[in-house]
């Protein structure tokens, strides 16, 4: 395709889907190596985010401005100011609420259960039915997720407004009654805090309660759709950079046995199947739009390995996440640098051939010798660019 001439800047916008902490870490990474190594692009002044579930919480970092570097520091090394450090403690605060209204709950609905084993003689399991509704919604607390934001992003220069953002941010959550995706940020939901919103889309179903917000009861924004892309295509953005950290992975037999793998992988196919149908449709219903997705490798066994909700070993799995895709944009580049090139944009391959490069120093993925290193580079080149020249 020849170079396209805008008469106007380009409009880019950022898509970022879910996947729990581990796909949060897997982002910022990936975000990293993006930032260093394309240029005639900034990742914080973009023409709009959209983020769902964990990849919420970054998109809305973005929107205000904060740098993946940024992120990345506070986020995986803890360091910065006090308020921008995130602390794992917050997501295990007890859902105390949910609890209580459960308890309160439970004396009327045992006497439904007692009426139903002697009076109309059910069976036991039958009988012991009414009592699933004292159960919680959600184990953990997502409150803090909502002050703590609402701190970070009261600071000078930053916003909890979605009409006070210099991009346009959208955030989506899953109204869980109505089984219909919201977009906070959008005329007639702007008036939520980011915050809360960002709260709304993370409310993983079990592990969280419902977010209530103006009546409404809402979950985590991917059980409607894995990436939500349409909002931006919808938007009238000329080039897509979509980010999803959930795919099936290419797993040995003994690896993909035992029920906690069988259920991971079965989630991941359906969130990647969903993802895949709608990257066709995308392609099909907005052809004027470029795309681009990137995403780990099926066959990545580090990440197979890695707990979804695990956070201790985020430095490494970032500095994976930044290296692997400093490798994927040097094997792509063939096909990727014309895309990206009609709107403005440059893959520094200088800085990608710098074999030294490191996101986080010392982290243990990157205890290799030099040389070591060099030859997984030169492999991860080869493999890329054979995947590239397959029809």
């Amino acid at each position: 395709m020849p170079p396209r001439l805008h008469s106007r800047p380009p409009r880019i916008a950022l898509a970022l889907a879910g996947g729990g902490p581990l796909g949060a870490i897997w982002e910022i990474g990936a975000l990293c190596a993006l930032e260093e190594a394309l240029g005639g692009i900034e990742l914080t002044r973009l023409d709009h985010y959209v983020g769902v579930s964990a990849g919420g919480f970054i998109a809305a970092g973005l929107a205000n401005g904060i740098a993946p570097r940024a992120l990345c520091a506070a986020f995986i090394e803890n360091r910065g100011a006090a308020d921008d450090v995130f602390d794992p403690r917050w997501l295990t605060k007890p859902a105390w609420g949910a609890f209580l209204r459960g308890a309160a709950r439970l004396p009327l609905l045992a006497a439904a259960s007692a009426w139903r084993a002697g009076v109309r003689r059910e069976a036991l399991l039958h009988a012991l039915e009414p009592l699933t509704a004292a159960l919680p919604e959600g184990v953990f607390s997502s409150e803090p997720i909502h002050d703590r934001l609402a701190r970070v992003f009261s600071r000078e220069g930053r916003s909890n407004d979605f009409r006070r953002l210099a991009s346009r941010l959208t955030l989506v959550a899953t109204d869980v009654e109505r089984g219909e995706a919201v977009a906070f940020g959008s005329p007639g939901w702007d008036h939520v805090p980011v915050s809360r919103a960002v709260q709304a889309t993370c409310a993983l179903p079990g592990l969280f309660p419902p977010v209530e917000i103006d009546g409404r009861r809402f979950v985590d924004g991917a059980l409607t759709k894995t990436l939500h892309a349409s909002v931006a295509l919808e938007d009238g953005m000329d080039l897509v950079l979509c980010l999803n950290p959930l795919v099936p992975f290419a797993l040995p037999g003994a690896a993909a046995r035992g029920l906690p793998s069988l259920l991971g992988q079965t989630i991941r196919t359906m969130i990647h199947s969903r993802l895949a149908l709608g990257m066709r449709h995308y392609a099909r219903a907005y052809p004027g739009t470029d795309i681009v997705l990137l995403e780990p490798e099926a066959k990545d066994a580090v990440l197979q390995r890695a707990h979804p909700f695990g956070y201790a070993q985020r430095r490494a799995l970032a500095e994976h996440a930044y290296q692997r895709t400093r490798a994927w944009l040097r094997g792509n580049a063939p096909r990727v640098e014309p895309t990206l090139a009609r709107h403005g944009i440059v893959v520094r391959s200088g800085v990608l051939r710098d074999d030294g490069r490191l996101l986080i120093p010392g982290t243990p993925s990157t205890r290799l010798g030099p040389a070591l290193d060099r030859l997984r580079s030169v492999l991860d080149d080869l493999d890329s660019t054979l995947q590239c020249a397959r029809p």
